[in-house]
């Protein structure tokens, strides 16, 4: 087994005190640029890796992250929040920290602004929640640039450049209208499609992976235009009221929202208890009685515990100047039904 340099070793190597070796790695004053440059060499030399977390455990230092959620009452956004707080108690021992504020995510500029009012020395990593818009994504690249470590939330801004936690979107709304033609099995008819806004890249993701597998497997449906419903209850069953009395072969309904109960409520309202084909989104107390009472034919889910827990621990690799394990942090999609809930 070959042991990983020290900065004994480094020391060593550059002729040095290890006093010396750590002002130069701490970047401190009051050491000659020859000096610096000696130490530098032996640490390529000898691949010497500075163990950063081993360092904020002997300085006692506590990494602060924050999540930006939705300031929305939904049951999954309590779910995120309960495990952010469990996350938070759990990683004491490891320094760490985690918090949640919430954000009216439907006003960018809000989003900007708090964004914009954080400092370095408040918070080291934010994971934030909220829909694709130019003010949030610029105000997203600033914080990076202050060095606060961002992470895309569930939720993206098309910034390849910043880590995302979350599932595939697009594969999500494929696996959607897969289970609908299977479920259906050739029956004809038309899909109505419900979501809080399709402003939302992932929900406008979503419906393109559902119109995309629908089209090429099953040209016995035809997929309507997307229904809106701006988390406004009298607003979602005045649209399906509409939309149900003007059609009269709707056979599926997929809701892309990442919390269904508003759209659910409002389409037993209006559905008249047609035998319709449902999909939603994301494991609740909601949507579990749902499953079980038959309002709903499956979820489709990503666990909310893995999806904490994997930005905490990308914020902390970039922090620390490592990479994430890739395979560790991809976020499955997890396909519900009675049988197996």
């Amino acid at each position: 087994m070959v042991e990983r340099p020290t900065t004994k070793d480094v020391a060593k190597a550059a002729g040095v005190s290890l006093a010396t070796v750590d002002r130069v790695l701490n970047e401190r004053p009051n050491v000659s640029r020859k000096t610096i440059e000696k130490v530098n060499e032996a640490v390529e030399k000898l691949g010497f890796v500075r163990n950063l977390a081993a360092v904020n455990l002997a300085k006692n230092r506590i990494y602060r992250f924050c999540f930006a959620l939705p300031s929305s009452d939904t049951q999954y956004i309590r779910e995120l929040e309960k495990q952010v707080g469990d996350a938070d108690r759990s990683l004491k021992t490891e320094l760490v920290g985690a918090h949640v504020v919430r954000l009216p995510m439907d006003d960018p500029h809000a989003v900007a602004r708090y964004l914009g009012g954080l400092a370095a020395d408040e918070v080291d990593g934010i994971a934030i929640m909220a829909p694709e818009s130019p003010q949030v994504r610029d105000a997203m690249g600033r914080l990076s640039e202050r060095g606060i470590e961002v992470v895309q939330f569930l939720a993206g801004q098309v910034d390849l450049s910043l880590d995302f936690i979350g599932v595939d979107n697009y594969a999500a709304g494929s696996v959607a209208g897969r289970l609908i033609g299977r479920f259906l099995r050739g029956v004809e008819g038309k899909v109505v499609v419900i979501a809080d806004t399709m402003r939302s890249l992932d929900t406008i993701q979503r419906r393109l992976g559902l119109d995309d597998t629908i089209r090429r497997s099953f040209p016995n449906l035809q997929v309507l235009p997307s229904v809106e419903t701006y988390s406004d209850p009298s607003r979602a069953k005045r649209v399906l009221e509409h939309l149900f009395g003007h059609q009269d072969d709707i056979v599926a309904v997929y809701v892309g929202s990442l919390d269904a109960e508003l759209a659910l409520t409002a389409l037993q309202s209006v559905a008249h208890g047609q035998d319709l084909v449902t999909i939603v989104h994301e494991r609740t107390p909601f949507t579990e009685a749902a499953l079980s009472d038959g309002r709903i034919a499956a979820l489709i889910a990503q666990d909310p515990g893995h999806a904490v827990r994997s930005a905490i621990r990308i914020m902390r690799a970039r922090i620390e100047n490592r990479d994430p394990i890739a395979s560790q942090e991809r976020i499955r999609i997890e396909i519900i039904l009675k049988e197996n809930m």
